[in-house]
């Protein structure tokens, strides 16, 4: 099957302008479906690291990073010198954040309810909590992405390296737990406003990083309301943005 056929099928694939995502995120997403369906059961082997990319048409890097996404969501687990199978998944521990494309806006408005509640919870905190050398850090990713506006890239990563900064403020292991168990999908979700938001609308990107700018100081100050104001603003405007650029 062609690269066009398999996108016409519903699968991603690494050619074709209509594709906006990020390849190992639109891949896991994929192989999650076909998991949830039951297309892939419970016990099955995935194919091999070569067949899925090649049923892709991507790397292996590619691959790899896609089945590691699996593996945090506790949907595959590897057996050395077997394979990745599908396994068995404990009720108790059942909750993950499903990747999903950002053109699912009513995916994107329960996200971005659950993203809001966690950061701006976790910004509170980093208000009350920061240390000097956690504020460094803070203001290194926000320096960052400034850099990165002004050599033209994307800065998705400083971006999320300043949001990790705060979580890691609060100095609470459970907020730093859950943030990482949504890392995959938050980083999507940050990727993807961001590269709208440059191709699109360029002359936001400065409003995004005043708002940046927004919670480092009120964290700086040690305002907790303000600071929770900040960031529940700045997330609030990110899923604004992905709606004006789909719309």
């Amino acid at each position: 099957m062609s690269p066009t056929s398999r996108l016409s099928a519903g699968q991603p694939t690494a050619a074709g302008g209509a594709r906006s995502g990020h390849l190992p995120d639109e891949i896991a997403q994929d192989l999650g479906a076909k998991i949830s369906s039951g297309a892939l059961p419970v016990g099955s082997r995935l194919p091999s690291e070569r067949d899925l990319c090649t049923q892709y048409s991507v790397s292996r890097a590619v691959v790899r990073e896609a089945l590691s996404q699996l593996k945090s969501d506790g949907l595959v687990a590897a057996r050395a010198g077997s394979g990745v199978y599908v396994t068995e998944r404990d009720s108790t521990n059942a909750f993950r954040f499903q990747t999903f494309a950002v053109s699912d806006l009513k995916r994107l408005e329960e996200a971005m309810e659950l993203l809001v509640s966690i950061e701006v919870a976790a910004t509170r905190l980093a208000a009350l909590r920061r240390t000097p050398e956690d504020l460094k850090k803070i203001k290194r990713a926000l320096i960052g992405m400034e850099y990165a506006i002004a050599s033209e890239r994307l800065g998705d990563e400083e971006d999320y390296q300043f949001h990790q900064a705060i979580v890691e403020a609060t100095h609470n292991q459970h907020f730093i737990s859950l943030c990482q168990h949504l890392e995959a999908s938050a980083r999507n979700i940050i990727r993807q406003a961001r590269s709208n938001t440059k191709a699109n609308h360029a002359d936001l990107l400065d409003a995004v990083q005043e708002e940046h700018k927004a919670i480092y100081k009120a964290l700086e100050d040690g305002d907790e309301e303000r600071a929770a104001e900040a960031a529940a603003r700045h997330l609030k405007n990110a899923a604004k943005r992905i709606r004006i650029y789909l719309r």
